[in-house]
């Protein structure tokens, strides 16, 4: 089976992805430099599937560190890209870490990509790349907006970079994929999300108040104009969320792709409120959270939600996994993480 190349491959969507790749026969290359991962993660991908993805630790941003990876790999069929830093309110506080990381670890793959003639590319995107006052539900077609963050900034200046590459090199093709709001963990709680330091992220956030990790869990908002008051996102479990990755490959592999260019919009297409998560959350968890009311953060948006049509004609994909399944398997990682019986 071809090799794929998988930055980032030891993180939450990485690490997942890279489950699903070597599960469907494909040989798998990881390459991270673990400054948002833990290298155990591999050995729990192992664990898993009874594959030893090879790794190595190294920045992407450092074309000559990467160099080595692709000499030791001419064979590299494709590649994913999923290293970048992602956190929003963290983006804000350092600008210029998050487009020195996202912007340069692309165009060192990018530049690597094209000495080894590697043509075939899948791009971890964001429905952030929309902007703010993107109507409802979005779609792909959407006009890009501006955006109040550097991190959808970068993603929004990625984008554009594949675009720019891909007119000079005609036989490149990429499928960007731009999710909504990952949760969940794998099935067999070996693996999940595991944020380093304070989760940005609401379920993680959730898990780990559940745990005693953190006091308390704070919700941002009561006066939103939805049902209960409490914002509204779109909810896509991870194991959903790689199949679509493993099927964008397939696509690009098997060369189904009509176009040079094509971008899916991965989500469920329900919008799901705080609230909501948080009932869900102890409902079929059996747990009594502690949480409160806070005042609204800057920037945030009533209701986000995605229309992922396309990905279901074009891509045959479709969210599958129930908002129960997804936060049930997030708290029995979380368990398994913490040794908590």
């Amino acid at each position: 089976m071809p090799k794929i190349l998988v930055t980032g491959g030891a993180g939450f969507i990485g690490s997942h992805t890279v489950i699903e790749l070597l599960n469907n026969g494909y040989d798998v290359v990881i390459v991270d430099n673990l400054v948002n991962s833990e290298k155990f993660i591999l050995k729990k991908i192992e664990e898993i599937t009874g594959k030893t993805p090879t790794f190595y630790q190294v920045d992407c941003a450092n074309t000559n560190e990467l160099v080595t990876v692709f000499n030791q790999h001419p064979d590299i069929a494709l590649a994913i890209h999923f290293a970048a830093l992602k956190a929003v309110k963290e983006s804000i506080e350092k600008p210029l870490e998050y487009y020195r990381n996202n912007l340069l670890s692309l165009i060192s793959l990018l530049d690597l990509m094209d000495r080894f003639g590697i043509e075939k590319f899948v791009f971890s995107s964001s429905c952030t790349i929309y902007g703010e006052d993107a109507p409802l539900p979005m779609d792909e077609n959407l006009q890009i907006m501006p955006t109040t963050s550097p991190y959808g900034r970068t993603k929004q200046m990625c984008e554009s970079i594949l675009a720019d590459y891909a007119v000079v090199n005609s036989n490149f093709k990429y499928i960007s994929l731009r999710y909504f709001n990952p949760i969940g963990a794998h099935p067999s709680g070996l693996i999940g999300e595991l944020p380093i330091g304070s989760p940005n992220n609401l379920v993680p956030y959730i898990t780990q108040t559940a745990a005693g990790v953190r006091d308390e869990l704070k919700v941002f908002g009561s006066d939103y104009s939805t049902p209960d008051g409490t914002a509204q996102r779109d909810y896509i479990d991870i194991m959903d969320l790689a199949q679509a990755h493993v099927q964008s490959v397939d696509r690009l592999i098997n060369r189904l792709e009509p176009q040079q260019f094509e971008a899916f919009n991965l989500g469920s297409g329900k919008p799901v409120s705080v609230k909501e998560i948080i009932d869900t959350f102890e409902r079929v968890n059996g747990i009594h959270l502690k949480w409160s009311f806070a005042p609204r953060r800057a920037g945030d948006l009533p209701t986000i939600y995605a229309d992922s049509k396309k990905a279901k004609e074009v891509l045959k994909w479709e969210a599958k996994t129930s908002l129960a399944e997804s936060l049930a398997n997030a708290w029995k990682w979380e368990r398994s993480h913490r040794n908590i019986d």
